[in-house]
This record gives C-alpha cells, structure tokens and sequence, in this order.
C-alpha cells in the first residue's frame, strides 16, 4: 500500500492541496431527530483506498448519502474530483461508481436488459467489460434479478460500477452478508482496480477484516463524530496491546494509555506512541495491535478514563 502522512487537516487546506484529494469533506452537518452528524472532516487521497468504519449507527451510510448528494445536508461542504457534490458536472458523474447496500435494481431485469439500460445512462459505459465481469463473476444474463442471492445482487451492483471507466468508487457495505470466498474474490477485484493510480475507492464496511486487507487509509466515525482519519500501516505501528497484571497498570503514565480491559487474570492495555512507550518502559512486552481493537479500545476506553 502507498505511504502518505498521517491525518488530513482540512481548515488550512489551499486549492492547490485540494487537488489531491478525490474527496474533501468540511464541517458537514446533518440533523435528525435522534442523531447528528457533528461537524465532520476528512479527506480521500486520490489514488489510494480509504476504509470508513464505525458501529452500525455512527453514520456511515447518511455521509455515503450526503457526499452523493441524496440527502439535503444542514451544514458544510463536500467536494467530488475538485466540484461541489451538490452541483457536480456531467462529466464527472460519469466518473464514480457507486456500489450502495442493497440493489436498486428493479426484480424483472436480467443482466441483458441492465446493459440496454446503462448504455442510455453512462456516457463511458463499456459493454465489453460489463459481460467480461458478468462471466468471471458466474452471473446469470437470462436469470430475472428477483431470482438472484443477495451475494450474486452485490456482485452485479460491483460489475456496473467497474463497467463505464469510474475514477472514483464509493462502496457503502460492498462485501457485507457475502461469504468469505466471494468476498476475497471482490477485494481482489477492488485491488487491481487500484492498479491504475488514477483511481480511489471511499469502503464503509463494519467487517474491519476486509479494510485491514485493502485500505491505506482508514477513518473511524463514532456517534457521529470522526475519532480519527490516519494513515492505516501508522495507526497499526504507533499503537500496542499490553498484557500485564491489574496493579502493574497504575505504573503507566495514562498519557499513554488509550484503553483499559480487565478480566479475572488480569488486564489488557493499548497503548499509543508505541515506540516513545518502549523505551521508557522497557518491562512490559508490546504486541502487535488491530484496527478492530484499536477501534474498540477507543470507544470504551475513554469512558474509563
């Protein structure tokens, strides 16, 4: 994966920097009734995969709905391939692919009718490449969509993205409810996508498993809220999980520490700043760490502390 700074500060980002990024996300609110999304940033370096995961909730998929501009946001901006999402020209619609949870499609198509309708929609669509993923991917063209799986449904929804030369995907829970195999097959599918370092994948998922593999970089939104948006090879390193006993825990300076767990053997800490922590504390062993504890850690270490 491609090496890039740790996080992204939107506020004193000039144009010129803005043309690195696929996406910029300013201060975006959205409120409703029981939820708010509180004034997030984050940016999508163009040329690389960003994982976006949170909690079921946290708001992943009403910021995949305002960056496509399918909901009416309160406050902020967005910015897609250097435009305004919200007045987003022809040309560059063309250029993202949008894979959303659950298919849209209407259940009497089949594959041939979806092709006749695409070719209408997308200036770029490419019929060659459509049925060259319609065959490695096992679809049936004479089968009606109402006859599919779910799995073969999200393969179809990746085979249209991929089929009219996107720039930019935007895959709000691609793999999920997919079983293992199919899932390793569309990771793989996204990677050389990836190959072309004019393309960026934006990759909400809840299995933390998936954007380990593929991500460069990973943003995690909590209630709302953006915890952190980083480099993900930097947030693995600077992070480490301790095993040590209760009491041993109070010799640790908690400027240090991101998270507490205890159980009757003992307790795990995850601690930040891994490489300044070892070598001021040179008694304890560091293991390596997870996206998904680091994650986890976060959320309900901070209500210990």
């Amino acid at each position: 994966m491609k090496g890039k700074s740790n996080t992204f500060n939107i506020s004193n980002t000039s144009n010129n920097e803005n043309s690195k990024f696929a996406i910029t996300i300013n201060n975006l609110v959205k409120q409703y009734d029981d939820f708010k999304l509180n004034h997030i940033n984050f940016q999508v370096p163009k040329g690389s995969i960003m994982g976006f995961v949170g909690e079921n909730g946290a708001g992943k998929t009403t910021t995949m709905k305002a960056i496509l501009d399918l909901i009416t946001i309160d406050e902020g901006e967005i910015t897609i391939l250097g435009s305004d999402s919200r007045n987003l020209p022809k040309e560059k619609k063309a250029l993202i692919g949008v894979v959303l949870d659950g298919s849209n499609l209407h259940d009497n198509l089949n594959v041939n009718n979806i092709n006749l309708i695409m070719q209408r929609i997308y200036l770029n669509w490419e019929e060659r490449i459509f049925y060259e993923y319609i065959k490695r991917f096992n679809l049936p063209e004479t089968k009606i969509l109402k006859e599919y799986s779910r799995g073969m449904k999200m393969k179809l929804s990746i085979v249209i993205a991929l089929s009219h030369h996107a720039k930019l995907l935007i895959l709000d829970e691609a793999t999920s409810g997919l079983d293992p195999m199919v899932r390793e097959e569309i990771l793989d599918i996204f990677l050389e996508f990836m190959q072309d370092e004019e393309h960026t994948i934006l990759f909400s998922s809840h299995i933390i498993s998936d954007i380990e593999k593929i991500a460069d970089y990973v943003t995690f939104i909590h209630k709302g809220n953006i915890v952190f948006s980083k480099n993900k090879d930097d947030l693995i390193y600077q992070h480490g999980l301790i095993h040590c006993k209760k009491d041993e825990v109070n010799q640790i300076d908690k400027a240090y520490i991101v998270g507490v767990r205890e159980n009757r053997y003992g307790a795990e800490v995850l601690i930040k700043n891994k490489a300044l922590f070892q070598r001021q504390y040179n008694n304890f062993k560091v293991d390596r760490t997870t996206i998904e504890e680091i994650m986890l850690f976060i959320t309900r270490g901070k209500e210990s502390f």
